[in-house]
């Protein structure tokens, strides 16, 4: 129980640092007052509002590493680049599935497949989570269900767990990305 707390509570404080951030990323002019009316789905309204912004980060920084680097591992007991485009993959199917009640796809990856393939399957994942979680609203945001083997987890948790991971995968690609040489897609110049 304590786990499973500490687990929630750790997820909350990542996605709500990530959700300050959105917020002020996405804050109105200065000159134009904020629509202040209540939100009918905060919690999933929320999460979906995320998915685009999410993939195209992710996407970018999947794209960003050369493919003779998906092998690339920090230290040798660390995953490599390509476990963890596999682990995303899988971790949004996952979660997508379970949060929406939708079999997730069949997709069959391992961390050693081409970058392109890899590439593909985080995409793909993306589309999965975006369709998937169109109709999910916070209407049965306590009903429970299992989850990482034997464990229950609320529907609403497992949104705010889905958002968590999307900032720490994201955050793990970035840490890749400048080890690398690279600079992760949310630190480059803007575009003018």
């Amino acid at each position: 129980m304590r786990l499973r707390a500490g687990l929630i509570v750790a997820g909350m404080t990542v996605f709500m640092a990530a959700s300050s951030a959105f917020a002020q990323q996405a804050a109105p002019a200065a000159s134009a007052a904020p629509d202040m009316t209540p939100v009918a789905n905060p919690v999933s309204g929320f999460v979906k509002a995320g998915v685009a912004r999410y993939e195209k980060n992710m996407v970018a920084a999947a794209e960003a590493m050369p493919a003779e680097k998906y092998g690339f591992k920090p230290s040798p007991e660390m995953n490599s680049y390509g476990h963890l485009m596999m682990h995303i993959a899988q971790s949004n199917n996952t979660f997508c599935s379970k949060i929406s009640g939708q079999t997730a796809p069949d997709v069959k990856i391992a961390e050693t497949d081409a970058k392109d393939k890899l590439v593909a399957a985080v995409k793909d994942s993306f589309a999965f989570c975006t369709a998937a979680l169109a109709k999910v609203d916070d209407s049965k945001l306590g009903e429970q269900f299992m989850f990482f083997g034997n464990r229950p987890i609320s529907r609403g948790g497992a949104l705010v767990a889905l958002g968590g991971s999307w900032t720490d995968h994201y955050a793990t690609q970035a840490i890749y990305l400048r080890l690398n040489g690279i600079l992760p897609p949310t630190a480059q110049p803007e575009k003018k």
